[in-house]
């Protein structure tokens, strides 16, 4: 029977010792997450994002089509005017170029066989001929003049002089004959011909080497191969692009700044540029051109910002995206609290001050910002702000203070 009348009584004890717990749990302060003021040096940046082109550049080209024969390079390899990136193949305009010089040695050599006077063998077997014909003619002129000088004795009769006479002419006749055999070897229209052949071999020699020197891509200047990706055996035509060489000791860095922040930038402001396949790295350099327009990039609004960063390492590569951050302003022992405190009510900006154990409203002038912070001017250094909350936070409210 006591059990029965003190179970009911244990039971709203509990109960009213929950509510009590309850009712004072409710009435703790909120727990609110604090920052501290500090005193620092804080430059206002522009983060975004760019892209890397060299400041001079240029294109190698096929002067001529064929498949590619040798690679001599690889991409990011420096190279100097004038060296041989690629050779196409050029093995039919080597064989012509043997098939002209071999028609130019035998041309050459008909001219110099013309030159001489005609063939060595037909001319000294005319030679000969010529000089057994004077010795004839010598000996038929002794016999007429000897014959002549007896008719005049009347020792030989005018019959014998005749006979030796026509003996003389006969022999004349023959080396006039041989005379004109000799002049015939070297005609005109051989000669003609031969020099005709020569110019054709010159010709097909130039035409053949020319294509042979076509066949080499050469690097259009000194710098860094740092676009290439051909292959042995593939075709190229006349004008197709090889490589891409450029001198990247300085690159451009074309930054795209949101339309509401180009009026934070100005020529020569400093840049730093990171790349994230290369944590760690930074570049350095200054804007060199601000933008003529402004463009859609995807759903932003951005002005193209031409920078020059140096790359004295040569690792920054054109076509790379890469993050940049233009620093605009920097201010010495400004007082600084996280951007994510300021607030705005009624119109104004804000943070809640802990005065106490109690919130405090007040108004800010802001000035320089960078990522994550902001300078305040109505703060000092060590002043506690209120952080973001999921708590609706009101002016003299209590609170529990935490800072992480």
């Amino acid at each position: 029977m006591k059990l029965r009348v003190l179970a009911p009584v244990l039971l709203l004890s509990a109960l009213g010792v929950g509510v009590w717990q309850l009712v004072e749990w409710r009435r703790q302060p909120p727990e609110v997450a604090f920052a501290r003021a500090v005193k620092e040096t804080i430059t206002s940046s522009v983060p975004t994002n760019g892209k890397v082109e060299p400041v001079e550049w240029a294109i190698a080209r096929a002067e001529r089509s064929g498949p590619v024969a040798q690679i001599l390079v690889e991409r990011g390899q420096r190279v100097m005017r004038g060296q041989a990136l690629v050779e196409l193949d050029a093995s039919e305009a080597t064989a012509d170029l043997a098939a002209a010089e071999a028609r130019i040695t035998q041309a050459r050599a008909e001219l110099d066989v013309l030159a001489k006077g005609g063939r060595a063998t037909e001319l000294a077997g005319i030679a000969s001929e010529l000089e057994r014909a004077r010795l004839d003619l010598t000996n038929a002129q002794r016999e007429h003049d000897t014959l002549a000088r007896l008719e005049a004795r009347q020792a030989a009769t005018r019959a014998e002089v005749e006979a030796a006479k026509e003996l003389v002419d006969k022999v004349q006749l023959q080396i006039g004959a041989l005379d004109r055999r000799r002049v015939a070897l070297v005609a005109v229209s051989d000669r003609t011909a031969a020099e005709a052949r020569l110019h054709d071999g010159e010709a097909a020699a130039q035409l053949a080497q020319a294509r042979i020197r076509m066949s080499v891509v050469r690097a259009p200047l000194d710098g860094v191969v740092y676009q290439f990706d051909l292959k042995r055996g593939a075709y190229l035509n006349a004008g197709d692009g090889v490589a891409s060489v450029g001198r990247l000791d300085r690159v451009h860095v074309n930054v795209y700044v949101d339309e509401p922040d180009l009026g934070r930038v100005a020529r020569g402001m400093p840049v730093v540029i990171t790349w994230d396949a290369l944590p760690g790295r930074k570049w350095t350099g200054a804007v060199d051109k601000m933008p003529a327009q402004i463009t859609a990039l995807g759903a932003r609004q951005v002005g193209e910002v031409v920078c020059v960063i140096g790359n004295p390492d040569l690792d920054l590569l054109p076509g790379t995206n890469v993050n940049s951050e233009i620093r605009s302003e920097s201010v010495a022992d400004a007082v600084t609290i996280p951007k994510e405190s300021i607030r705005r009510e009624l119109g104004q900006d804000g943070v809640f001050v802990l005065e106490g154990d109690r919130l405090a409203w007040r108004t800010l002038t802001v000035g320089v910002n960078n990522t994550t912070r902001i300078q305040v001017r109505e703060l000092k250094e060590g002043d506690a702000v209120a952080l973001p909350s999921e708590k609706p936070l009101k002016d003299k409210m209590i609170v529990r203070a935490v800072f992480p």
